[in-house]
């Protein structure tokens, strides 16, 4: 008995055991349902396969996307006070933010760097939806503004990539004052002739773009994004109508005037290149691969 109890027994177990398979091997496509391999997923940037849905993408892996040889140098954000209004609902909000922090390895939902792109000097501030939906709070303010700064200070062209559900509720007053604070920054970088950039991305709503995002001498946006103030839903329920089919998406938003491009992510970076190139009047010759293409009308 101990003979099939300690050798035949596992063994057997072993063989027939079911093995544990990595959580994010596999990510649903929020577009279409469809399961996308990782490998795969990373290969397309992010880009559902099956129905083109721009996934999000982390901070890091947008800036490697935008910078030249994927090489961006990080800046430091100056700390705010983490808890000004000791916010609590149905947990502390000084247990959130310590749990997002954990989470994503960063203070806050804004990371900023600096390098070139096409060659031009540039700095950028993305945002992480999945820091708290990307919220705007004091931190974030103080990441735009550093960015703006260091923008002047460098005489580069200031990126800033917002996925953001807007200003962070936790913070009260303090989060809507961000507003008029990172249109101040945006304002600084304008005013030393410098070029100031928004690449739109999935979601762009709130506080975030009734200020900075809406901004910029030239504004992107990827496919299938939603940018607006309110939801569409609220809006239905306060005018009492039906919203046109698309409403509040990128293309929409091309066709009403209100952005001037709509990027595939995989042309982001030629376009910047491109853009950043025109508005920095180097009257440099144009590289191969920056033609426009057909999704890019309107610029």
């Amino acid at each position: 008995m101990s003979w099939l109890t300690n050798l035949v027994l596992p063994k057997i177990r072993a063989a027939v055991a079911k093995r544990d398979v990595p959580e994010n091997m596999w990510q649903k496509c929020a577009g279409c349902g469809q399961m996308l391999f990782h490998r795969e997923l990373e290969a397309n940037l992010h880009v559902c396969s099956n129905c083109g849905h721009h996934l999000r993408l982390p901070p890091q892996h947008r800036l490697a996307l935008m910078f030249d040889d994927e090489r961006a140098t990080a800046v430091e954000v100056p700390r705010v006070a983490a808890d000004p209004l000791r916010f609590r609902d149905r947990k502390r909000y000084a247990d959130r933010l310590r749990e997002a922090q954990a989470a994503s390895a960063r203070d806050d939902a804004v990371m900023v760097a600096h390098g070139t792109i096409g060659g031009v000097k540039a700095v950028a501030a993305v945002f992480d939806f999945g820091f708290l939906g990307g919220s705007m709070g004091m931190a974030a303010g103080e990441a735009l503004l550093t960015a703006a700064r260091l923008a002047v200070q460098l005489e580069a062209a200031l990126v800033v990539v917002p996925a953001s559900g807007g200003a962070r509720m936790q913070e009260g007053i303090l989060s809507l004052m961000q507003m008029p604070r990172t249109t101040i920054a945006v304002d600084m970088v304008k005013e030393k002739g410098l070029p100031y950039v928004v690449v739109l991305t999935d979601p762009t709503t709130g506080g975030v773009s009734a200020s900075f995002a809406m901004l910029g001498d030239v504004t992107l946006a990827e496919p299938g994004a939603v940018v607006g103030f309110a939801g569409a839903r609220v809006i239905e329920e306060t005018i009492r109508e039906k919203l046109p089919e698309g409403f509040q998406r990128a293309e929409y938003l091309l066709e009403h005037g209100m952005i001037d491009m709509v990027v595939p992510r995989r042309e982001l970076k030629a376009t910047l290149a491109r853009v950043l190139d025109l508005l920095t009047r180097h009257g440099a010759p144009q590289k191969p691969g920056l033609a426009p293409s057909g999704a890019e009308r309107g610029f």
